[in-house]
């Protein structure tokens, strides 16, 4: 069409104003055909879909002056029933005599051929069809008048048989064009015979698009009659396309340190890191100037660009490096600042970069490099403003002592940290560092999340040792200076009264904001999706079919995949991972034959499966498209307590990974771009596992941040300090019993 056009719908008592617009297909929405029919429901009024340009009329008056406004011209278009109303020939009797037709056609042509072709039902509906016309088409001019039907009812005797319709009827409803003449195009849509084509350069297609853009999917599907098309992910019926996992993501930039001063005659180091999708390409400028053409052996580039490394600096390496990434998305960059000069001024002594161990006689402030203690929160020591201690005696022990479960970092402004013993959670103000606020909760808190999208702090309560009275709680603002106190999660009912455990996604540089959750219901082979914003219940998704009783959850933006480790079913058989689209809530499958806790890297591109009971890790690649590659297997008897993840010092864009011990003294090093395995050896024995009932994680191992050299982890008496750089014990920190709940906080 080359104009819009209006088109009237008989419809009883309404009428339908339509405006067809010229233009491709988008979204599998075909352009408005000039000729529309409606199927009349026998228990109901007549009923069409609305277009969106579509108006309702009361009456014809409306409609005319209506088109006189729009400067619109009007063609009249009827339902079949309208035609059929007050004619004997009604609905259910044309669809009979139309079924008559096909079954007579196809006597004739069993009669004349005897051989049984291998085709299907459709296929042999087309054959009868084409035979029938060319049987009506006497002349063979591509069309069928009056007269060649007439023809062929004197010579079938159809007008005896048909009873109170007849084949001129086809021509009455079938005309659609209005020329007096029936075509082979006319003929498929009387009988439903659709015809579809594809190119097949657009069988498989690929669209780039950048997050927070729109995007128009095109499907080139071709025919007469052509069906609506159906758009699904991963087998689900999509009626709207909202993909929450990503192609294409801008850079986002970070660069350590910010500022630094060096004497002459010292090293020093930049770093930046960059996220994106595609990966981002790095380049480095001093001042303004492209510094690859003043590299020497003095000033080079290493772990592929991400690192200006200067050695014995002098006054003029003074200035300001910036750090640009680059990728199809987008550009970001940063500024890291060197200052050269004489007596160069120290580094103040910050409250940031450290680690904060809570251990049984309360909290120690612990800086990495040098290993000393930066401050010691002792257990005595009163919470600000009020009278109570740290930790008080609790009734029925015989030594004071502090009881820990987890701990959570929020915006390096506050630590929260859950006491189950005494059913509350502490505030640490990192500035001051001093305990400054109690927030009581529901009986035996153990497990804390920071949802930072929100700034809300998720408190898993068990209520007894029995785990039978487990709640979910919400402290709002977390990274406010306000009083504090907790919500219960709405409605509190059937669906928050037996959590078993809960899972938020934590945010990323490029992923920055989460909107849901879920719970995990005690011996349930399901996962109950929560919305994080209102804290309520959405739906259930279903795991009964792979007889998965989750356990626990890890989540990749990179094809947006919850992979879901299942505890043994009741014979005690390891089951595989489940993965399900969090974009639909469909269960794709299993995850292979790969079996045991999920760990997903920060930038979503490697999962780590950890499967105690058979001994092995497995690796996976994620691809920017979703594949999941498997890359290789590490059979290790460490029994593997935590995993943590830690950039790569040698290459851009990599990882490495370090695993602690749930009973023995070594922690697994294993170089995830290459496979390479290393044992950093002789960390003494973690507190045994009875000894810590808050987790399944008796050791674990905590890395300092996302330029962090250093990482720690407990023994049962004392902490060990590990350089990741070099990877290997940097020092060992005594007297510290049961500091198995660690937090890194940032420099401010």
């Amino acid at each position: 069409m080359s104009s819009w056009h209006t088109i009237i719908l008989c419809m009883g008592c309404f009428f339908l104003l339509i405006q067809a617009r010229p233009g491709k297909e988008e979204f599998g929405v075909k352009p408005f055909s000039p000729f529309i029919r409606l199927r009349h429901k026998q228990e109901r009024h007549h009923e069409v879909t609305r277009n969106k340009d579509g108006e309702f009329y009361e009456n014809h008056c409306e409609v005319h002056r209506a088109a006189c406004h729009k400067k619109q011209k009007i063609f009249m278009v009827h339902n079949e029933d309208c035609f059929l109303k007050g004619d004997k020939c009604k609905s259910t009797e044309y669809v009979k005599m139309k079924n008559a037709l096909l079954d007579s056609q196809n006597q004739k042509r069993v009669k004349k051929d005897s051989e049984k072709e291998n085709t299907d039902k459709f296929g042999l509906k087309k054959i009868l069809v084409d035979q029938m016309f060319k049987y009506f088409d006497s002349d063979s001019n591509g069309l069928v008048d009056v007269n060649e039907v007439t023809q062929v009812i004197k010579q079938e005797g159809f007008g005896k048989t048909l009873r109170e319709c007849s084949l001129y009827d086809l021509m009455k409803y079938e005309d659609s064009n209005g020329d007096k003449h029936l075509s082979l195009d006319e003929f498929y849509r009387a009988f439903r015979i659709v015809q579809l084509s594809l190119p097949e350069d657009q069988a498989v297609s690929y669209t780039t698009v950048t997050v927070g853009q729109s995007v128009v999917l095109i499907c080139g599907i071709q025919g007469n009659m052509r069906p609506p098309i159906i758009w699904k992910r991963n087998n689900v019926i999509l009626n709207n396309l909202d993909l929450e996992d990503i192609n294409r993501v801008p850079p986002v930039i970070r660069v350590f340190p910010e500022t630094q001063a060096r004497e002459p005659g010292v090293t020093a180091s930049l770093r930046c890191h960059a996220d994106g999708i595609p990966q981002p390409q790095l380049s480095w400028l001093k001042n303004g100037i492209d510094i690859t053409t003043k590299l020497s052996k003095q000033l080079t580039l290493q772990a592929n660009g991400s690192e200006v490394h200067i050695s014995n600096v002098r006054y003029e390496d003074t200035g300001a490096y910036t750090c640009i990434a680059k990728n199809a998305a987008g550009v970001d960059e940063d500024i890291s600042s060197l200052f050269v000069e004489d007596s160069a001024r120290k580094t103040r002594l910050g409250t940031g970069n450290l680690f904060y161990v809570f251990n049984d006689d309360g909290i120690k402030v612990i800086q990495p490099v040098e290993c000393e203690y930066q401050r010691h929160i002792k257990m005595t020591e009163k919470i600000f403003g009020t009278q109570d201690e740290v930790c008080p005696k609790i009734e029925g022990l015989e030594t004071q002592s502090c009881v820990w479960a987890s701990a959570v970092n929020v915006k390096d402004k506050f630590i929260y940290v859950a006491q189950p013993k005494l059913n509350r959670v502490l505030l640490v103000d990192i500035q001051a560092q001093k305990v400054v606020q109690a927030v009581n909760t529901d009986p035996i808190p153990v497990k804390l999340h920071y949802d930072k999208s929100h700034d809300q702090v998720w408190v898993l309560s068990w209520g007894n040792m029995e785990k039978t009275s487990s709640t979910l709680q919400v402290i709002t603002q977390a990274s406010g200076s306000v009083a504090h106190h907790t919500i219960h999660t709405q409605p509190v009912g059937k669906h928050f009264d037996r959590v078993d455990d809960f899972f938020i996604p934590s945010t990323t540089l490029i992923i920055n904001h989460i909107r849901f959750g879920f719970i995990l219901h005690k011996e349930e082979a399901a996962l109950l999706k929560i919305d994080l914003e209102t804290m309520s219940y959405i739906k259930t998704v279903s795991l009964k079919d792979y007889n998965c009783i989750p356990q626990s959850l890890a989540y990749t933006h990179l094809g947006g995949y919850y992979f879901i480790h299942c505890k043994p079913d009741t014979t005690g058989a390891i089951l595989p991972q489940v993965i399900v689209d969090s974009v639909t809530d469909a269960v794709i499958g299993y995850n292979k034959d790969v079996t045991g806790l999920p760990y997903v890297s920060p930038d979503g591109h490697y999962l780590v499966s950890i499967d105690d009971i058979k001994g092995i890790m497995r690796v996976q690649l994620i691809t920017i498209q979703g594949e999941i590659r498997d890359l290789f297997d590490i059979h290790t008897n460490l029994h593997i307590s935590d995993v943590a993840f830690q950039s790569s010092f040698i290459e851009a864009h990599q990882y490495n990974v370090y695993a602690s011990s749930s009973t023995q003294t070594d922690v697994l090093f294993v170089e995830l771009s290459s496979g390479k395995v290393k044992m950093i050896k002789s960390l003494k024995e973690p507190v045994k596992l009875e000894e810590w009932p808050w987790s399944f994680t008796n050791r674990i191992i905590i890395e300092s941040g996302l330029f962090g050299q250093y990482l720690m982890t407990p023994s049962k008496d004392s902490l060990f300090i590990l350089d990741g750089r070099l990877n290997k014990l940097n020092c060992e920190i005594t007297e510290v019993e049961k500091g198995n709940t660690i937090v890194w906080v940032e420099e401010a």
